[in-house]
């Protein structure tokens, strides 16, 4: 397996390597099982989150600049495409971005990197919308 790191993007390091990813991505789901308005978004996992969390864990560190841990096992990300099977508007983007800031802000201090990776997830979460509805 190549755990070789993507240098330009300095995120992984900064919030704290692995350790933080893997918390990050626990209080992640932790707040989609506890949002009331993240139950739309959560319906649309599998009742065991495990398998999604070492995923979502993977992609993060190598989409942050750190080992390359998701490609080598599953290629290129495609997010878009392996996220067509889902409706994906406005309100589950939000849903998505509500449990990602409560994670942010239950396990990274820095606020300035806080506000990088909230702009940076927000991106990618706006791209992943699928329907026309706000």
């Amino acid at each position: 397996m190549d755990v070789s790191t993507t240098p330009a993007n300095p995120h992984f390091e900064r919030l704290g390597g692995h350790g933080a990813i893997e918390r990050l991505v626990d209080a992640f789901y932790r707040a989609m099982d506890e949002l009331p308005q993240a139950r739309a978004i959560r319906a649309m996992h599998e009742v065991d989150l495990g398998p999604t969390r070492r995923l979502l864990t993977r992609y993060l560190s190598e989409w942050m600049g750190g080992p390359r841990l998701y490609t080598p096992d599953r290629g290129p990300p495609k997010l878009r495409r392996r996220h067509q099977a889902f409706a994906i508007d406005g309100a589950a983007r939000d849903a998505w971005m509500a449990c990602m800031r409560r994670a942010l802000a239950e396990t990274c201090a820095d606020a300035g990197l806080r506000a990088e990776l909230d702009a940076a997830f927000h991106k990618v979460a706006d791209f992943l919308r699928n329907t026309d509805t706000p």
